[in-house]
């Protein structure tokens, strides 16, 4: 039975498929015309995402598109060679990723950056808006170079911070990465070499999924004309469901990104959903009044917001320290039995990799394992370079934001490296980067250290952008190296590829955002409101009062949350190490987190992808094994590419049509009512 499952995995295999291509050195990869594209696609890709974060705040992932476009223009530019003559070195898969990934840690610092978050909300239009700390110590308009200058000392700092890990999250602990996965199928199907049916066929369904997926989100967008509007707001399982966020939202990416993740880690997530928006958000809500204030807005960080939002990061940095405590135990344990007995730690090809699960693996795994540990990047130099970055940033950040000591900044380098892998490591198995969330913490700590009288609000915020900037590179990062596992592509032409991106985002993006405030009211509530920039204040705001601010026993509940993170990770590792059945139905503490604040409608979506997925898998495990990671890219590029001309569209003011929306059957009946009186004004 083994052996025919081992002889079915070589069957399947895409890298047999490239087996007779040479695989080009990592200095071949990175070209002229490659940084040329990366350059001008992030640019491109850096408007929408700032359009985005200045009006919604919510920007969906574009590896996909970055992907696809990278494709494109690529083979333009080859084929325009070749018709005059010129006929450039061969468009590979690896020159292919790292324009992807040059592209996304390009566009990607519009939005980790703060431009719609930390950034405004320490300005003075921003500070009006509010009853206090509107003092000069506690605003800071935005200024170019400041920006500019700031970025370049934080984003540059999250790359060093986790590329010592990068074996472990990818080979070790074999972290799925949805988008990065996915991207790399795409990118795979698109070069795969002629001849190969098997290929074909998945770049056949790969090409369908992707049609209908973008045909669903053109139809969608056509009833999508306002708020509430559209298939996204459909009520699936009634009015009361949809008002505790439990609907299918008909997203086709969640969908695709369901049927990649793990069915544990979907699990995790509609459990998450179940106890926080079933059960603990309708329970703390009949305590409106007694807990805290019942007139506050639901977005005040005194009410039931606070909760959410703590609740769930003390959950994830339980998981995270756990795991972060437990890899560095491993390691260390590692190093010293390579210090004693070499000969024993001195597996070639595959350093770090268990020799049973060296026997285990496919030849796709084996082949991507060597190339990943080919190239390495020295941990010393990384090391090194984070000191250096963290040495100059404790000078220079304190004469770019006056309120923060250089004690702040050294405390922040100091806990930023765990926060990163916590979110590297989180984002590999759910999709979802938390980085926002970090930057939350941040401000809560570092403007409750401050206080108002000394700056507290504009520490804070900057805190917060210092975090980010080093959490979100670092996932990013990792993401990316995901992607360039599974297409062969080097990690140092990955590396280089990924810091390039960030220094092209690291003056872009500021142009980018300096053009949009100076030609637009950035902070209104027509054209772009900004609206994290608010809630980013006001978090700066409730930091500076200190944490007797928060709700009624809002701290009880994190630390039992947090205890309880710990708990299942410590139950898991036992039950690993032990053998025992039950270790795959265990739930993961952080999927269970995610939903705690962003609410279950993904969740849903994700359960279907599952659904779907399982099956698919009853009824031909072998169809089911060769085309769902192709089905599930389709569905992600489709819906993902969608949000180009979307934007686009959005940008030139062009509206959707109409709007979709349902009702109770008791506003149903008003809306008849006041309809009826437009068309009879004289009843009135």
């Amino acid at each position: 039975m083994e052996g025919s499952e081992a002889a079915a995995r070589e069957a399947l295999s895409t890298e047999k498929a490239f087996e007779g291509e040479r695989l080009p050195a990592w200095s071949e990869q990175i070209t002229v015309r490659s940084v040329v594209v990366s350059t001008a696609l992030g640019l491109f890709l850096s408007f929408i995402v700032m359009k985005l974060n200045l009006t919604s705040g919510i920007v969906p992932s574009l590896n996909m598109s970055a992907g696809l476009l990278a494709f494109f223009l690529m083979k333009t530019w080859t084929s325009a060679l070749e018709r005059c003559g010129v006929f450039p070195k061969p468009f590979t898969r690896q020159e292919n990723t790292v324009v992807q990934t040059c592209v996304i840690s390009c566009s990607s610092i519009a939005f980790s950056g703060g431009f719609g978050t930390y950034i405004l909300g320490m300005s003075k239009k921003i500070a009006e808006g509010f009853d206090e700390a509107k003092t000069s110590i506690n605003v800071e308009e935005p200024s170019l170079g400041r920006i500019i200058a700031f970025l370049f000392l934080v984003s540059f700092v999250g790359l060093f911070s986790i590329v010592p890990l990068r074996k472990i999250m990818i080979i070790s602990y074999k972290l799925t990465y949805p988008s990065g996965s996915a991207t790399a199928h795409l990118i795979n199907s698109f070069h795969t070499p002629q001849g190969a049916i098997q290929a074909k066929q998945q770049v056949s369904i790969l090409f369908k999924s992707f049609v209908g997926s973008f045909l669903w989100s053109l139809f969608q967008w056509f009833y999508s004309a306002g708020p509430g509007c559209g298939f996204s707001s459909f009520p699936t399982f009634g009015m009361e469901a949809y008002r505790r966020r439990f609907f299918f939202d008909f997203s086709a990416t969640y969908v695709g990104v369901g049927m990649i993740c793990p069915y544990i880690i979907n699990f995790s997530l509609l459990l998450g959903s179940v106890v926080s928006w079933g059960l603990m958000w309708p329970y703390i809500e009949s305590k409106r009044g007694l807990w805290y204030d019942a007139e506050l807005p639901r977005s005040s960080l005194h009410g039931l917001n606070g909760y959410q939002i703590f609740i769930s990061i003390a959950m994830i940095i339980g998981d995270g320290l756990f795991n972060f405590l437990s890899i560095l135990v491993r390691t260390s344990y590692d190093m010293y039995l390579k210090r004693t007995r070499p000969a024993e730690a001195a597996a070639k090809p595959f350093a770090g990799v268990d020799v049973t699960e060296r026997q285990a693996l496919s030849f796709d795994d084996r082949r991507r394992t060597q190339v990943f540990l080919k190239d390495q990047i020295p941990t010393s130099i990384a090391a090194g370079a984070y000191v250096l970055l963290a040495a100059i940033s404790v000078v220079a950040i304190p004469h770019i934001f006056r309120q923060l000591q250089p004690r702040h900044v050294v405390w922040a380098y100091v806990v930023a490296p765990v926060f990163a892998f916590c979110n590297a490591y989180g984002t590999g198995l759910t999709d979802w980067s938390l980085s926002s969330s970090y930057g939350k913490l941040a401000i809560f700590i570092f403007g409750a250290n401050v206080g108002a009288a000394d700056g507290g609000v504009v520490a804070g915020l900057a805190a917060c952008g210092l975090m980010m900037g080093i959490v979100s590179t670092a996932s990013d990062l990792i993401q990316d190296f995901k992607t360039g596992y599974l297409t062969l592509t080097s990690p140092r032409s990955m590396f280089v590829s990924q810091v390039m991106g960030t220094g092209l985002g690291c003056v872009i993006s500021p142009v980018v955002f300096w053009i949009f405030y100076k030609a637009y009211d950035i902070g209104m509530e027509e054209g772009y409101p900004a609206p994290y920039a608010k809630i980013y204040r006001g978090i700066a705001l409730l930091g500076v009062n200190g944490w007797n601010q928060l709700p009624k026993y809002c701290l009880r509940f994190c630390l039992a949350f947090f205890l309880l993170a710990v708990a299942i990770c410590a139950l898991k590792e036992v039950a690993k190490a032990r053998r025992w059945w039950v270790q795959d139905y265990i739930p993961s503490a952080l999927g269970m987190a995610v939903p705690f604040f962003l609410g279950s409608f993904f969740t849903i979506d994700m359960c279907v992808g599952s659904i779907v997925l399982y099956l698919w898998s009853k009824s031909d495990r072998v169809r089911a094994h060769m085309f769902a990671p192709a089905v599930a890219s389709g569905l992600i590029c489709g819906d993902g590419i969608w949000s180009l001309p979307s934007s686009i569209l959005s940008l030139i003011n062009v509206n959707p049509p109409m709007c979709l929306r349902v009702f109770s059957a008791d506003t149903n009946y008003q809306v008849e009512e006041f309809l009826w009186t437009l068309r009879n004004p004289a009843a009135t």
